[in-house]
């Protein structure tokens, strides 16, 4: 007399097992998660790491709390930011900032790197403190030209490596050049402001001044 075989559909108590642990697995490294879900949780982690070890963004939120603002991680958000891609003439933004009440929303998604991040973080906290310290009017052009030259030049936005990246390349003077262009394209992005000539012209005006003005660094970042 022969014995009965399990039939190949039956699962064993082994097969169960290792498919609950799949699934827990599965789960815990965000496989069965949305691809947003999984942008919003690796944004999160380098916020947390930024805002805890940064010496730049630390360095930024204690002048903001001296100053008078404080600004805490949970003032800093990750969300998705759609459509955000390059256009002709334009950079896709990774991060944007409320500076009346200190928030920033961070572009998850949009990061080549952590350090990327945080030239994003600092650029907008940047904003944040020239509206604490100085009370920046917005829709006054020469005032938005200003603190876009300081947060371009003191967030390290413009480091030789980052411009490569970018696709521009120069023998001299890369730095203020970045800065200058990165400061054209975010005023000619403000509502109030009728065309890139001037755009031009209000950087232009502010230059000097703003761009040699460090502040809270002693020098650039």
């Amino acid at each position: 007399m022969s014995s009965a075989t399990p039939s190949s559909s039956t699962s064993s108590p082994d097969d169960n097992l290792v498919e609950k642990w799949r699934r827990k697995f599965s789960n815990y490294a965000g496989l069965d998660v949305s691809s947003d879900e999984r942008q919003w949780r690796k944004c999160e982690k380098w916020k947390r790491d930024l805002t805890s070890y940064s010496p730049a963004v630390v360095f930024m939120m204690k002048h903001l709390k001296q100053s008078g603002c404080p600004l805490t991680p949970d003032h800093i958000v990750c969300a998705p930011c759609h459509n955000n891609t390059n256009t002709a003439g334009s950079h896709a933004r990774t991060g944007a900032s409320n500076p009346e009440d200190g928030s920033i929303v961070l572009c998850q998604g949009s990061f080549a790197d952590k350090r990327h991040m945080e030239e994003t973080i600092v650029h907008e906290l940047v904003h944040i403190y020239d509206q604490c310290k100085f009370r920046v009017d917005w829709q006054n052009l020469r005032h938005h030209a200003c603190s876009e030259i300081r947060a371009n030049a003191l967030s390290g936005e413009c480091r030789y490596r980052r411009e490569l990246d970018r696709g521009h390349f120069s023998f001299s003077k890369h730095f203020q050049a970045c800065v200058r262009r990165r400061a054209v394209l975010s005023v000619q992005a403000n509502p109030v402001c009728p065309d890139q000539a001037t755009a031009e012209r209000v950087v232009n005006e502010v230059w000097e001044s703003c761009f040699n003005d460090t502040r809270p660094f002693d020098e650039f970042y």
